[in-house]
């Protein structure tokens, strides 16, 4: 069986961000096996999982992210929305659009140290639209 729904998270501001028990809360009643495939719906951030525990490892993530693509690249064409925009277009392909995860016994079978980022990468990206897929 295929369950589909829409989830949209807060505005974040620019940065890696814990969403992983937002995205929990919208999906109660999972089946007790499965896969969970999230998909951002957008161009200028993305999703992915990594260290849940320690914030530094978001804020290098960060830093890092800029430090490979920075805004002030004077190569860029696509200027128009601002200088954070094409910048966050780049970032976005190299991170990715979309995880899937295991649902074991209704839970989201991750690692211990296992949490889901949604990777802001416009300075005011506003809310971000996430359609959730659960195969059963």
């Amino acid at each position: 069986m295929i369950t589909r729904r829409e989830i949209t998270l807060r505005s974040h501001g620019r940065g890696f961000h814990l969403v992983t028990r937002q995205i929990e809360q919208a999906l109660d009643n999972l089946p007790d096996e499965g896969l969970l495939h999230l998909f951002l719906r957008h161009t200028s951030a993305g999703l992915t999982i990594n260290e849940n525990a320690d914030p530094s490892v978001r804020d290098d993530f960060e830093t890092f992210f800029n430090d490979l693509v920075p805004e002030s690249y004077r190569k860029f064409t696509h200027t128009m929305e601002g200088s954070d925009d094409m910048p966050a277009h780049i970032k976005a392909s190299l991170v990715g659009f979309e995880v899937t995860i295991p649902i074991l016994n209704g839970r989201l079978d991750m690692g211990t140290w296992q949490g889901i980022y949604l990777c802001e990468f416009r300075n005011h990206g506003g809310n971000r639209r996430v359609t959730a897929t659960i195969y059963s």
